[in-house]
Formats: C-alpha cells, structure tokens, sequence
C-alpha cells in the first residue's frame, strides 16, 4: 500500500493535486467542478480581436474549460510540458505515432503491444511508406542493434497488456535519444500515481483514459502528454486530424479522475491478494503480474514503479476448448468484457499476437481486472470456475 496523503520538499501530495488541479470555482459562479461547456461557435466582440487570435478559446474544436480541466490535472501528475484530452486511447496513440513519423521513415514498436496498436501499425502507416518493426519488450539496451539511420520513434508499452513484460524505458530512451529517435510510451497499466514515463527519458507519453482515470467504464477518452521539444508535432497532428472530445465526456473523466489515488491503492491491494492465492492453485501454470516476486521483470518493476495496477494474467494448464467455456460461462461475478479500469470486475480469454518470439505457453491465457467487489467473493467465483475447468479438462 501506498501513502499519498503527505507531499515531499513543500510539492503538494498527489491525493492534493488530484482533488484540487483544473478547478477555477471563482470563474464558475462558484461551482466546485467545472460545468460541462459544449458549443463550436465562440464569438468575438470586435474585428481585430477576430483578426489577433487571442482569446483563450478560439473554436469548439481547440478546447473549453471542461477539457481544459482533465489536460491540467493530467499534465501535472506526468510533470510534461502539455497534454490533450482526445477520444479515446487509440486517438492518443495514433497521433503520437504521426507526430513522430513521415512516408519513409521507420518505427520499433514492442511485441507486446496492445492490438489496435499493431492493427494501426501495419494496417495504416506501412500503407502510408513507414516501415513498421517488431522488437522484443525485454530487448533493453539492446535496441541499438536494431536502430536503423530513419528510426524515427521507438514505441513501447510497460507493462504489456497482455503478457505484462516490464520494459527497461531508461535503456530505451537513451538508444532513442542516441540515434535521433523519439520514445514514447503507454502508461495506462500503471498511471502517472506508479510510473512517471517522462523523468525515465520518455519524450511523448499516452493513457486510455477510458481505464483507471475514468474509472467506471461509462466513457471513451484518451490523453497524450509531451516534452516541450515534442509537443509542437504532438498539437499540429492533432488539430489537422480534428480530434476532439466533447465536454460531457471531459466532464466524467474529470469526475474519475478525483478519485484516481483511492481507487489505485483499493486496485492494487485486490489484485495482489487474488494473485498471490491464485499461485497456490493446481490449474494456474503461471501468474503473470510483475509486482510479484518470482515475475522475470520484477527487479525493473521496483526500481521504476511505485505501485501495481488492477491488471494481471493466468496461464492455465493445457485443456480443450470446452474446459476453457466452462471456466468462463458461468461465472457469478467476473464477466467477459475487453475493456478494464472500472469498478466491475473482468475475466476475458486472449490470444497473444507475436512477430519477434513466438508465445509458448501451451495452455489458455486469461487477463483478469480486480474490481471492487468483495475480495473472498471474487476468489470463491475463481475457485469454482477452477474446479469446473478440472472436470471438463
């Protein structure tokens, strides 16, 4: 468990910043939240206020105060020098790609990655004349050999969402930095509260905010945070591809967002308590979540993170398909559900996508989110859907 309660050197703690940032109520009638703005049309009072530009807001599309509020208090936790609150987590991860990248140019992206991102990669910008390449998430400083004269951006994800391989993101920002590339990195496992991407070198950083900042599985959003020298890229692609996200939507993520620090240590301590017990269970081959000891990353994971996530994965022992429907038809309490972050807790079959190493586990892999239903429930749903997988193994 970790406490947020007490800031460091006369910085304000976290719980702080997140209870506090992006609130103006002196502008909003007194309001304590930020009301939810929507319009496209802002007006100007005279021709050359319409002619210099200058007004706070220009256009719907540009931004209002609700958006504004999320981009401030998401900002403030990654320490970048601006942020922007786009649709969803794949909006985010595109346009830090097209930041980065031109017809010609190369990108390294970790075989660990999300899907949508690989499906983006090859289905999008090798089309485009960008040579996309795999590399292996433990590869650590050894991306250099890889680094080609137009690498322009090393992509990488830490943990993998699937297989949860830690990266060495130091590492890979120096061979980054080393041959005139860019790193970027999704942060959505651990949130800015357990790793901080752009104080390990990382020049661009993105988040499904539909996750842990939202919090109750209600709304799509995404940030993208970027160093100052990164960010003029970073805002031209976005407003040339028009990405916008309403203020209604803003508005719940700012609403998940005050509770982000609760919600994570409440997350964390769940899911490692179900982890730990599902170690000790017949069926369960391996446990894949890197706050544990015994995980190939965990010496990475406790010299960068501060804290674990909801998130983990279970490789089973090798059974048929039936065995595999009858651990997951019939649960009482996890449901099926591609998504993770919210309250609810969720169990989802997954098939590991690999171009670099192929995945050897010979059995089912699982991802499991750890909501906030009671725990001894949650390991009671787990302990019958074992049993059942044992008799239709």
């Amino acid at each position: 468990m970790h406490d947020y309660k007490n800031g460091k050197g006369g910085e304000p703690s976290v719980e702080t910043v997140l209870t506090h940032a992006g609130r103006a109520p002196e502008e909003q009638f007194g309001f304590v939240n930020t009301p939810v703005f929507r319009g496209s049309t802002v007006l100007y009072n005279t021709l050359a206020d319409l002619e210099a530009q200058k007004q706070r807001f220009l256009y719907g599309r540009a931004g209002n105060p609700t958006t504004e509020t999320v981009e401030s208090i998401v900002n403030e936790l990654e320490g970048g020098h601006a942020t922007k609150l786009v649709p969803s987590g794949l909006a985010a991860i595109t346009i830090a790609l097209m930041a980065c990248v031109k017809s010609g140019d190369d990108v390294l992206i970790t075989d660990s990655a999300y899907e949508p991102t690989r499906a983006f990669a090859d289905q999008f910008l090798v089309p485009m004349g960008v040579s996309v390449r795999y590399y292996d998430p433990r590869i650590g400083a050894g991306l250099a050999e890889l680094m080609q004269p137009n690498t322009r951006a090393v992509f990488a994800e830490s943990p993998g969402s699937l297989t949860f391989e830690v990266q060495d993101l130091p590492a890979l920002a120096k061979v980054a930095h080393d041959h005139g590339a860019r790193l970027i990195v999704d942060n959505s496992w651990a949130t800015p509260l357990y790793l901080k991407p752009l104080q390990l070198g990382a020049d661009i950083v993105v988040h499904a905010a539909t996750k842990m900042f939202v919090g109750h599985s209600d709304v799509l959003a995404g940030t993208i945070t970027a160093t100052e020298e990164a960010w003029p890229d970073v805002s031209r692609v976005r407003a040339l591809l028009g990405y916008f996200s309403s203020g209604d939507d803003a508005y719940l993520v700012a609403r998940g967002l005050r509770t982000l620090s609760i919600r994570m240590k409440e997350h964390e301590a769940r899911a490692l308590e179900i982890a730990n017990w599902l170690q000790g269970q017949d069926e369960v081959v391996q446990v894949l979540h890197p706050a544990l000891p015994d995980h190939p990353d965990h010496e990475i994971f406790k010299r960068d993170f501060t804290g674990s996530g909801s998130l983990f994965g279970i490789v089973l022992k090798p059974a048929r398909r039936e065995a595999l429907a009858a651990f997951v038809d019939h649960m009482q309490i996890f449901a099926m559900g591609f998504s993770w972050g919210g309250y609810e807790s969720l169990c989802v079959p997954s098939k590991v996508r690999r171009t670099v190493h192929p995945w050897s586990a010979e059995g089912p892999l699982l991802r499991l989110h750890i909501g906030f239903e009671g725990v001894d429930d949650l390991k009671a749903d787990l302990a019958a859907a074992l049993e059942r997988y044992t008799e239709a193994r």
